[in-house]
């Protein structure tokens, strides 16, 4: 298990520092430019592989402060991603430096501007071998799930994501290779290839990002010192016992508390969130209550939301509970617990690997500040369920993503129409 220390960052990290050091090196270059000749070139080539450089160095440092500040975070997933595509950037141009002499100077500024234009199609030439094996391994797990578990639309979900990262690189690369006509006609092709190289980008960066945040997450163990342990339902067999994915998540809750009670004496309650499903004979919670009295949990250690639906509704009902139950508590110190917004309170929450990062997001949506702990799936039902999560993801913060999606088309936009006007 990863043993990050969460939660101890008070202050949400920011990256304000780009924007200065963006500032700073453009001052640079335009001195640069300014002085003219092939050594300012040169150096011009040599302080945008430092700058791009410095940028990703900043977002790893981002990143990992984001994980100690709220490691639930669509900036995590963005810090990661996007750190890759700026060192990515920094090596070309470091490479470049290394080669301009081989330049003639009139052509090193447009050879300049050249490869920031074309950096997010070398961007996707540069992680196009791990696409593919990326896309080999989806494929795979997927025809393995459909063997196990059935037919289904959803269990081809792996298949379409691969076919998409795929055929989107090969179609970059078919369009960047063929261009006729007048300068506006060659001009309007780049400028179309610089575009969906771009939007192919953020998405490359978001799954990137989302991989890696939600490996950390689904491999992250709380510390033995909690108040509450959330399970979250799933589905439940006709007959109202739990099916092994959910039994899964019960034992996971289950040895967690009684590792803690036998390291510190502290026995947690469980919240037991799940509500009723039109076929199912009882509700998830409820299945839940059975089978953790069958191990011998008392009743009092067990509080049952029967309401819930989805995820969301399972943090927000569940800390509704705790708080109704911590107030009356209040007037009796010996009994105590905190309650769910309280800075005192530590609360978990069980789920499988791959949903631990998208139920840590809907917790902290619902003001609650809990640390999930992930039970094991099968191998094959890993990959479709974590392109399932990622299409969860991308669907949340839907006016931060636009913008960003936003600033992309423009920035790209802006810089095809330049490099034509320098030529």
């Amino acid at each position: 298990m990863i043993d990050l220390k969460l939660d101890t960052l008070q202050k949400k990290p920011k990256i304000y520092d780009i924007a200065v050091l963006t500032a700073v090196f453009a001052a640079l270059l335009a001195a640069v430019y300014l002085l003219g000749g092939e050594e300012s070139m040169r150096l011009g080539c040599l302080l945008l592989a430092l700058y791009f450089l410095t940028v990703a160095v900043l977002l790893v440092r981002a990143f990992f402060r984001q994980l100690r500040y709220n490691l639930y975070s669509y900036n995590t997933i963005f810090y990661f991603g996007f750190a890759l595509f700026a060192f990515s950037i920094a090596l070309t141009y470091g490479l470049m430096y290394f080669r301009s002499r081989e330049i003639p100077t009139d052509a090193l500024l447009l050879n300049m501007g050249g490869w920031l234009l074309g950096s997010a199609k070398t961007y996707t030439l540069f992680t196009f071998p791990f696409l593919l094996a990326f896309s080999v391994a989806l494929v795979a797990s997927n025809l393995s799930l459909i063997r196990h578990e059935g037919f289904r639309f959803v269990n081809l979900l792996g298949v379409l994501l691969a076919c998409l990262l795929v055929g989107g690189a090969v179609l970059i690369y078919a369009l960047d290779y063929y261009a006729y006509g007048s300068v506006t006609e060659v001009m309007l092709h780049d400028l179309l290839t610089n575009l969906l190289a771009a939007v192919y980008l953020y998405f490359e960066c978001m799954i990137l990002g989302t991989m890696v945040a939600s490996s950390i997450a689904a491999r992250y163990e709380p510390k033995k010192d909690k108040d509450y342990i959330i399970v979250l339902g799933c589905a439940i067999r006709k007959d109202g016992t739990p099916t092994p994915l959910l039994r899964c998540r019960l034992d996971r809750a289950l040895t967690f508390a009684k590792r803690q009670e036998a390291e510190t004496g502290k026995a947690p309650i469980f919240v037991l969130s799940g509500g009723q499903g039109a076929d199912e004979c009882v509700s998830e919670a409820e299945c839940m209550r059975r089978w953790l009295t069958e191990q011998g949990v008392p009743e009092e250690r067990m509080i049952l939301e029967d309401r819930s639906t989805d995820t969301a509704e399972n943090m927000a009902f569940s800390k509704k509970l705790i708080l109704e139950r911590v107030r009356p508590a209040k007037e009796a110190p010996a009994v105590y617990w905190p309650a769910a917004d309280d800075p005192e309170a530590r609360i978990a929450f069980s789920t499988t690997n791959y949903h631990v990062f998208r139920s840590g997001l809907k917790a902290r949506r619902s003001k609650l500040r809990a640390l999930g702990m992930g039970c094991k799936s099968k191998w094959y039902f890993w990959p479709n369920a974590a392109v399932r999560e990622f299409v969860g993801l991308i669907t949340q913060h839907r006016v931060k993503q636009g913008l960003i999606l936003l600033a992309m088309i423009v920035f790209y936009t802006v810089l095809t129409i330049l490099y034509y006007m320098l030529q």
